[in-house]
């Protein structure tokens, strides 16, 4: 028996919701460990699209138990929107199915005011952030002034937490950020009434997960974002504001780390980023287009449009070391079909020199020139192929030759957005 933590091997949006809900199907419990309403994880189910941003993939099935851990910052009118419209589906029709970590922090209207305001100052400069309190509410976590559902919970905690950060983050509204000034009672009030309709989900999840896993329960790690967006290990600045790899997991759930056996990292077949920051195989001209036109690439949070390119070897072989992938699900197979010559970057030239592992540098980053190696394309439809076998040799080719660049094996292949057009290789819980 496994658990398996699933992990973005790239900069996101790579099909992570599709192949969790997949595997979901053999996990009791999904947990989902960092980020916050900036993710979106797009569900094609029978043909209708469904995309969570707060509650893990596993809502859809009305068998698991669905966990929101402690390295998720929550906000709890967008999650609310979101436990209402699955309701409203047929979906978590038992509050059971929800838990909520009480140490997990609350995104506050604060924080998204400074975060929009931040944005705007930064002009030509700006990281792209959503603009949704993800990158404040972590930095007053760090600064241990962050209110947590717990806090949230105790009436007379939240009340002096949230008169004392008003009075701060309001000086620094007006005098600093040169916006509007934000009333107490308002924010106090509203969160009463979303502590009144959260407080049956929240508990320690921590002990939760301990005490299931110690009784033979499987738990499948939902990771956001991915590992080029880390805080620590991703594009720095240009990433997102918690720990998007496999030791997230762990610090995120409040799970030790010898109860996760499998880490299989999720990889589009070529690469896309949103917002700024480095981008060394991005295309600009009319292959890019194609790319985005056929992989409808389009945030499904914001709907901004993604910057696509070819694979990119260099970064997902960081990603494999990174996180102990232990393999790696290549989505989107099928948006290639068409292109005569698809080329992998397999290293980068910088001032003359080859680089073969990511550079931290920002400005290594920034000037890297991508290395090709050429593959022969094909025209063949995928969609409706099941079998790995029975896929155009050309298509084989191209998996396996990432496979060996990468340096672990591919234990899946998407050819289309349903459930159904996946060929599993191996299924990581059987091991």
């Amino acid at each position: 028996m496994s658990n398996v933590a699933i992990i973005g091997a790239q900069w996101g949006d790579e099909g992570k919701g599709k192949i969790v809900d997949l595997f979901t199907h053999d996990a009791d419990i999904i947990v989902r460990f960092q980020g916050g309403n900036n993710a979106g994880h797009t569900l094609v189910v029978n043909g209708k699209k469904t995309v969570l941003h707060l509650v893990p993939s596993g809502a859809l099935h009305g068998d698991k138990l669905c966990v929101i851990g402690n390295g998720v910052v929550v906000d709890p009118e967008i999650l609310i929107e979101e436990i209402d419209a699955l309701k409203a589906q047929g979906h978590l029709q038992s509050d059971a199915q929800l838990r909520i970590s009480e140490q997990a922090h609350v995104i506050m209207p604060y924080h998204k005011a400074i975060d929009l305001a931040r944005e705007r100052l930064r002009g030509k400069g700006k990281i792209g952030t959503t603009g949704r309190g993800i990158g404040p509410a972590y930095e007053d976590k760090v600064a241990r002034v962050g209110i947590r559902f717990v806090d949230l919970l105790e009436e007379d905690t939240f009340r002096e937490k949230l008169e004392r950060n008003i009075e701060e983050k309001n000086f620094y509204l007006k005098a600093i950020l040169q916006e509007k000034a934000l009333d107490f009672a308002e924010i106090h009030d509203n969160y009463g009434r979303y502590r009144d309709k959260l407080k049956g989900y929240v508990t320690n999840t921590g002990l939760l997960l301990d005490q299931r896993i110690r009784a033979g329960k499987r738990v499948l790690f939902e990771g956001a974002q991915g590992t080029l967006l880390d805080v620590d290990h991703g594009t720095y600045p240009y990433v997102t504001s918690s720990s998007t790899v496999t030791g997230g997991a762990c610090s995120g759930s409040g799970v030790g780390p010898q109860h996760i056996q499998q880490v299989i990292g999720i990889s589009k077949a070529y690469t896309t980023r949103v917002g700024s920051g480095p981008f060394p195989t991005e295309l600009d001209g009319p292959d890019g287009e194609t790319l985005r036109r056929e992989g409808a690439e389009f945030g499904a949070t914001t709907g901004r449009s993604r910057r696509c390119g070819w694979f990119d070897a260099v970064t997902v072989r960081h990603a494999v070391r990174m996180n102990g992938l232990t393999g790696v699900a290549l989505t989107k197979l099928d948006v290639l079909t068409g292109f005569k010559k698809i080329p992998i970057c397999t290293a980068y030239r910088f001032n003359g020199q080859t680089v073969d592992e990511f550079p931290a540098s920002s400005k290594v980053m920034a000037g890297a020139q991508p290395v090709y190696e050429e593959m022969d394309g094909w025209d063949e439809r995928l969609d409706d192929v099941r079998k790995f076998s029975d896929l155009p040799a050309t298509v084989r080719k191209y998996v396996k030759r990432i496979e060996e660049v990468i340096g672990t094996e591919i234990i899946l292949v998407s050819v289309g957005p349903g459930r159904e057009q996946t060929i599993v290789l191996r299924n990581p819980f059987d091991r």
